[in-house]
């Protein structure tokens, strides 16, 4: 049976350390349960319910070197872009977004097709239909609408292509509306409901996609 000093360093030590490194990180929590409580009398180490769980927990503020590291690929949809296999009437060409699995299908030949994926438009922004690609651009100049500028009063009335343009490194423009399929600036963005109604790729896939896409070719919205 161990003594009360062996059984504390044993239990409060790597605690104690784990709870200083999150500080040092500079990681904010919104509510912090209770530190363990030594009991002298009973020779017991108290833990309050969820205190473990608030050690292991993502911080509610990270910084965006921490989101890009960890909240991209674990709580988004995110995945490699990789060919599977397809069963569809579409044509080869063709390019399918299923919004529900933040996926966009590029339909190739004999059956498959290359899975990418995007962030699709939020709550209230979503949409469904087809349009076909229009133009495409390589580093496009970005010139939010009149009715994102509303909501947002703080943005520039144009912004010219490069790497911390939100519309990334390609843009394919869906038909006459103002959606487009495009990179980000922001690739922990991708893979979840995230934007105004456009389709966000990282910056690699969409290079990949505007290569094989060409102006004319068929969008499935689903």
């Amino acid at each position: 049976m161990p003594d009360l000093r062996t059984l504390a360093r044993r239990v409060l030590g790597p605690l104690i350390l784990t709870a200083l490194s999150l500080a040092v990180a500079g990681h904010v929590y919104a509510e912090q349960p209770s530190p363990p409580l030594l009991d002298k009398k009973n020779k017991r180490v108290w833990i309050e319910g969820g205190y473990i769980e608030f050690l292991m927990s993502l911080p509610a503020h990270p910084p965006r070197q921490y989101r890009e590291k960890y909240l991209y690929r674990e709580t988004t949809a995110f995945v490699p872009r990789h060919r599977v296999a397809y069963g569809t009437a579409e044509a080869p060409g063709t390019v399918v977004i299923d919004t529900t699995a933040y996926a966009l299908y590029y339909i190739e030949p004999g059956g498959t097709a290359i899975r990418y994926s995007v962030g699709v438009g939020r709550e209230g922004y979503g949409w469904h239909g087809t349009e076909m690609v229009t133009a495409k651009r390589s580093w496009p100049d970005w010139r939010p609408p009149a009715g994102m500028r509303a909501r947002r009063p703080d943005l520039p009335a144009h912004m010219v292509g490069g790497p911390d343009n939100p519309l990334g490194a390609r843009a394919l423009y869906l038909g006459n509306t103002l959606y487009r399929i495009h990179g980000s600036n922001e690739p922990e963005s991708v893979g979840r409901a995230s934007s105004s109604g456009c389709f966000r790729m990282s910056n690699e896939d969409v290079i990949d996609l505007y290569e094989r896409v060409r102006i004319g070719a068929k969008v499935v919205v689903l």
